[in-house]
C-alpha cells in the first residue's frame, strides 16, 4: 500500500469537500469495528451516501490513499482523515447556557470520544452556579472572560435564548475563542477571524416538513 502523501499545511480544503470528510471519518469508525482492513469507493459511497467518483476525487486530493484491486487502507485513512479535522488533539471548549439543551450537551458522551472537551460551563441562574455536571463546573456568566481566557478554551458553544446570543458570542470572542458553535435560533456575527457555525434546529424540522409537505401533493 502506497504511503499517503502530507497534505499541505497551507491548502484550503473546499467548503462541500470539508462539509463531507465527517461522514468519511465515521464510516472508517464503522469499519475498524466490523474488523475491516481494506474497503473501496463503492463501499464508501453506499456507507457514506456520496458518489463513489466523488469518494474518488475527495479522496485522491489530500494523496494516493487507494491501490487498484485492494481499495482504501482503512486505519490509514481514519488516521490521515483524523488530522485533516484536527482531531488528533484534544480541544477545549466553553459551553454558555445551562437550560435543557445545555444539560443535554454537558451529559453528551460523544464530545470526549471525538477530542471535545467542555472544560467550563456558564449559567446566569443563581441556583445552578457552582453544580457540577459531568465534572464540569457551572460558573456564573459575570466570569465568562476570565475563565476562558485562564482555560485558554477555544471553542465557545452559545445555548442561551436568541435575545442574549450576540452578547454572549461577543463575550467568548473577547476572552479569545477562535470559534463558536450557536444553538440560539438567530444569526450571530464575529470577527473574519473567529469560525461561527449555527445549528437551528427549528430550520433543519422546516426543512423536513416542507420536502413531507411536497411529497403528499
Amino acid at each position: 500500500m502506497p504511503t499517503p502523501k502530507k497534505h499541505p499545511e497551507s491548502k484550503t480544503i473546499p467548503e462541500p469537500v470539508a462539509s463531507r470528510l465527517p461522514n468519511y471519518l465515521r464510516s472508517f469508525v464503522g469499519f475498524e469495528r466490523e474488523g475491516r482492513s481494506t474497503v473501496s469507493s463503492q463501499d464508501l459511497a453506499e456507507a457514506t451516501g456520496i458518489r463513489a467518483d466523488q469518494v474518488r476525487k475527495d479522496l485522491a486530493s489530500f494523496g494516493s490513499f487507494g491501490q487498484r484491486g485492494i481499495g482504501y487502507d482503512v486505519k490509514k485513512l481514519d488516521g490521515t482523515m483524523r488530522e485533516i479535522l484536527g482531531l488528533n488533539r484534544a480541544w477545549r471548549m466553553a459551553l454558555v447556557g445551562v437550560g435543557h439543551l445545555g444539560m443535554s450537551l454537558l451529559q453528551y458522551g460523544g464530545f470526549a470520544k471525538a477530542g471535545f472537551r467542555i472544560e467550563a460551563a456558564f449559567d446566569q441562574d443563581p441556583s445552578k452556579i457552582g453544580w457540577e455536571l459531568e465534572g464540569v463546573k457551572i460558573w456564573p456568566v459575570q466570569s465568562l472572560r476570565q475563565v476562558v481566557r485562564d482555560k485558554q478554551l477555544e471553542i465557545g458553544i452559545v445555548a442561551v435564548p436568541s435575545s442574549r446570543a450576540q452578547a454572549v458570542a461577543d463575550a467568548l470572542v473577547d476572552a479569545g475563542v477562535k470559534a463558536v458553535l450557536n444553538f440560539a435560533p438567530c444569526l450571530i456575527t464575529a470577527p473574519n477571524s473567529v469560525l461561527v457555525r449555527g445549528v437551528d434546529l427549528s430550520s433543519e424540522l422546516e426543512h423536513l416538513t416542507y420536502f413531507l409537505g411536497k411529497s403528499k401533493k
